[in-house]
């Protein structure tokens, strides 16, 4: 198996910044800016040797347009760019991206300072159009006040299993899809509710994010929406989703790895109430996807190769 990309597979550390880039110019600057994205792994190193403790990696993904710039004869197979979806006033827009960076250490300033040094590389190359300084809230709580992540698939083997591509299409083996939305939180309206109430909205508890009994746990619930199940086995993702924001503005920018894009969009119509049951997830009353975009991240062997 090639070798993934360092911000992959391990448990998220307690900083994350993530930066989406659109490139200028894609056919004129598409071959530069992909030399200058390749030598990623080169600065994680060498940045993170100057604190070794803080654990810094990261990943660079790049979407479906692009990639067919940068490497016309070679395509992964189930990359493509993410489609909006409106469902009833449930929105998930399409936003785009070239490029994708995702850093992540125990310092915001590692994640920044490596964001910077790309910056000055890049130069006038490309455009921000998104960057979300990530932080771990409490003990892994989302800003609703509930744990996030409960499902995560634990261990590097469960987790390199469920989110790199495999002998399905082994000249991208070792790299992997990437699907992110940022979601901004209606935390006042959330805070209207009820503890009972928002517990049913997520199908866990508050305190100990045990799930709620078959019983008493709603269909519309979070968990019931997202939690799938085919030929008897869950369909998994690898999240490294942080909350994120200020007074003004906050939520969560959700990113997920896998070997299939299929699964994330399925959780996603689950969610906008988009697949027939009559049924959305509650929690969609309370905070509003403002991006989306699906990204490819190849293997080191192959990001080096760009």
């Amino acid at each position: 198996m090639p070798t993934p990309q360092s911000g992959i597979v391990p448990e998220p550390s307690p900083n994350a910044l993530f930066a989406i880039l659109r490139v200028r110019d894609p056919i004129h600057d598409g071959p530069s800016v992909a030399n200058i994205l390749a030598g990623v792994p080169t600065l994680l190193g060498s940045l993170g040797a100057s604190d070794r403790a803080a654990a810094l990696v990261g990943t660079v993904g790049f979407g479906s347009g692009f990639w067919d710039i940068i490497s016309p004869a070679r395509r992964p197979a189930g990359l493509r760019p993410f489609t909006a979806l409106d469902t009833r006033g449930k929105t998930a827009p399409s936003t785009g991206g070239e490029v994708l960076l995702h850093m992540l250490s125990t310092r915001h300033d590692l994640n920044f300072e490596l964001l910077l040094q790309l910056a000055k590389r890049l130069g006038d190359r490309v455009k921000v159009l998104d960057e979300v300084h990530g932080f771990r809230y409490l003990d892994s709580r989302d800003l609703t006040g509930f744990i996030d992540g409960t499902e995560n698939p634990s261990g590097d083997a469960q987790r390199a299993a469920v989110a790199l591509i495999g002998d399905e299409d082994p000249d991208f083996a070792g790299g992997s899809y990437v699907f992110v939305q940022r979601y901004v939180h209606k935390l006042n309206t959330w805070a209207a509710l009820s503890e009972p109430e928002q517990e049913a909205a997520i199908g866990r508890s508050k305190a100990d994010s045990k799930e709620l009994p078959e019983t008493i746990k709603p269909p519309s619930a979070h968990i019931s929406r997202v939690v799938i199940e085919e030929n008897g086995e869950e369909l998994e993702i690898v999240r490294h989703s942080f909350p994120y924001g200020t007074l003004n503005e906050h939520g969560l920018f959700f990113i997920a790895y896998t070997r299939n894009l299929d699964i994330p969009e399925q959780m996603l119509r689950r969610m906008l109430g988009a697949t027939g049951d009559g049924h959305h997830d509650r929690l969609m009353d309370f905070t509003q996807a403002v991006s989306g975009a699906h990204f490819f991240a190849p293997s080191l062997e192959l990001l080096t190769q760009l």
